[in-house]
Parts: structure tokens; C-alpha cells; sequence
């Protein structure tokens, strides 16, 4: 079992600067503490994430970290021109020494590619399209792509990645298909599905990965992601869970709700953090009870990756950090 971190980079209350000195300190944490690698999210007018540039965000944090792999979790490839994207993975690649993840979708959100002018219907093709063009430009000399929405002759790809023939790729899904692919890719993969549905995807991906002729022992990454806070007592942890989970669904459903759109995900972020816990999809509690839960994650859902949401909410940057403190001290040395 592997260990990483999940983080929107919500919205906290404080100001922005303050804000990111305080998450720059969070993730020299996670990278002192041994996790394997930090993922951002990226979204766009809402206060659930206010690294809409995460390419920004991540050369920042390959300053301040040594080890611990970075990346988007995803890129939403819609929004971006795929050439300058490619250039940037590159400069990112160069910037961590090679601890680049590559993380890559379509985007969860129609109301956030709306504001860029991208109509929900085309998210998915112009998604399909961005990918081969991106995987073409990180692993040629030249660019030659002739599409429905992009059109390259002989562009020269002057700056190259560090790992060949591309960064490590990571894919996020809910669905068969998905997983499917992802397998295939031999991209490692992260949902945030629950219980035997987790199971049900990760038991597709060792099928599809077998059916390659590949073996198991090679498997990429196959993760969970999960809201985790650790502290020294259960009611200690979970008062702090319970205030900043507040606070990050509120972020999490503004622009749904403020747009007319509705509730979204009611059956993974219910109203209160008792029924997150109770569907599997959070755990707060002493070193014990957290241990209790992450193995009992590993059991049941057949993942070999633990992405942990340590930071959201309005848990304070020293909050989170005792949190992560308690959880590599007790919780990872378990599964090495």
C-alpha cells in the first residue's frame, strides 16, 4: 500500500497569499513524512479550488519539496491548448526533476468549461483529442495533428520531459469503461467511488491488466480518496471534522447550487460528517481508529493506494499538519 494526498486547495477564509504560505508548509510536511505523491485539483470560479492554474501552483511546490511526486489530479485538457500545455509539463517535468504526475480528464463540470466557452456536449471529444495531441507532442521532435478542433504542421518541440516517454500518467474515474482504458494506458487511476463499487472497478482493472499479458506484480496504482483526520483522541478528530467539513461543502456545492443546477453528489458528500463516515467515505479519529479504517479500506476495496484529504476546510495549516504527523507516525510504518 502506497500513500499520497488529495487536495482541492479550497478556499479557507484567510487571503489568498496567506493561504498558500500556509499549504506550502502543509505539503513540506507531506514530503518530510514520506507520502508518495501530492495531487491538486483544478476548478475555476468557485471557492473549491483556488489553484485554477495548477501548473503555477505546482512549480511553487516543487521549490519547497525534495521527494514527494506532484501533480494535477487532473488537468482539465478542454480548457487548455494542447502545445501550450505541453510546454508546460515539460518546464514542470524539469522543475520537480522528473516527479511530475501527469494527471489528465475531461472535467466534472460543465458550469466551469462554460466560462470558458467550451458547450458541455464537446468536453468529451475535445478531451479525446487534446490527449492524443499532448501524448504526440511529449514524445516527438515535431508535432503533426490534423483534428476537429486542432490543427498542428510540423510545430518543433523544442523542450522535452524528464521521464521518457512521458511523465507518469493518472487518471480519475467512477466508471467501468474508464478503468478499462486506464489499465490499457497503463495509467495508475483514483476514484472516489464507494465501497463494492471500488471493488467492482479495481477487479476490472486487474482483469484488463492481465489481459495484456502483463503481470500483476507490475500493476500501477490503483487509489481511493478519502477525507482523513487524525488526532489525538476520536472526539478531538472529530470535532475538527466536523467544522471543516462544513466549510468544504459549502465550497464544494456554491457555484452547483448558486447556478440552479441543484445538490450534486448528495450519495458521496451527504449534509453532515457522521453520514460521510458512515458510508465509508471519511474517517476521523485517534491513530487506532484511523489504522482500524485504512486497512479496512485495503481489504475491501482491493486499492494499493490510500489518497488522503488531510487538508480542507478551514483545519488550520498546523491542524493538518499534527493530523499528518500522527498518521505517518502510526498509520503508514502498518503497511511498509
Amino acid at each position: 500500500m502506497e500513500f499520497g494526498v488529495f487536495d482541492h486547495m479550497d478556499a479557507t477564509g484567510q487571503p489568498l497569499a496567506q493561504h498558500l504560505a500556509d499549504r506550502l508548509r502543509v505539503v513540506a510536511a507531506y514530503d518530510r513524512l514520506g507520502f508518495r505523491g501530492y495531487h491538486v485539483a483544478e476548478h475555476h470560479a468557485t471557492p473549491l479550488g483556488v489553484a485554477g492554474a495548477p501548473s503555477v501552483w505546482l512549480a511553487a511546490v516543487a521549490q519547497h519539496t525534495q521527494r514527494i511526486r506532484l501533480g494535477p489530479l487532473i488537468y482539465i485538457l478542454p480548457l487548455y491548448h494542447p502545445l501550450r500545455l505541453a510546454e508546460e509539463v515539460c518546464l514542470l517535468d524539469a522543475l520537480s526533476q522528473g516527479r511530475l504526475m501527469l494527471g489528465i480528464g475531461r472535467g466534472a463540470s460543465p458550469i466551469e468549461a462554460g466560462f470558458f466557452g467550451i458547450p458541455g456536449p464537446e468536453m468529451q471529444p475535445r478531451y479525446f483529442e487534446a490527449t492524443e495531441v499532448l501524448m504526440k507532442a511529449l514524445q516527438n521532435d515535431t508535432l503533426d495533428h490534423h483534428g476537429a478542433f486542432y490543427q498542428f504542421d510540423n510545430v518543433p518541440m523544442v523542450v522535452r520531459p524528464v521521464q521518457q516517454p512521458t511523465p507518469e500518467l493518472w487518471y480519475a474515474s467512477r466508471t467501468p469503461e474508464s478503468f478499462v482504458w486506464a489499465a490499457q494506458a497503463g495509467a495508475n487511476t483514483v476514484t472516489l467511488a464507494l465501497g463494492d463499487e471500488v471493488r467492482a472497478l479495481t477487479d476490472i482493472y486487474r482483469e484488463a491488466w492481465v489481459a495484456q499479458g502483463k503481470a500483476l506484480a507490475d500493476l500501477p496504482l490503483i487509489g481511493v480518496s478519502r477525507h482523513i483526520v487524525v488526532a489525538d483522541t476520536d472526539a478531538e478528530a472529530r470535532a475538527l471534522a466536523e467544522r471543516a467539513y462544513a466549510r468544504w461543502l459549502a465550497s464544494f456545492r456554491k457555484l452547483w447550487v448558486d447556478r440552479g443546477f441543484g445538490t450534486p453528489l448528495l450519495d458521496l458528500y451527504p449534509d453532515r460528517w457522521a453520514d460521510l463516515e458512515a458510508i465509508g467515505n471519511a474517517c476521523a479519529g485517534s491513530p487506532e481508529t484511523v489504522l482500524a479504517f485504512t486497512r479496512d479500506q485495503a481489504a475491501r476495496c482491493g486499492v494499493n493506494y490510500l489518497l488522503s484529504w488531510f487538508a480542507f476546510g478551514d483545519l488550520s495549516a498546523d491542524e493538518t499538519i499534527r493530523s499528518v504527523e500522527l498518521f505517518a507516525q502510526h498509520v503508514m510504518p502498518e503497511f511498509r
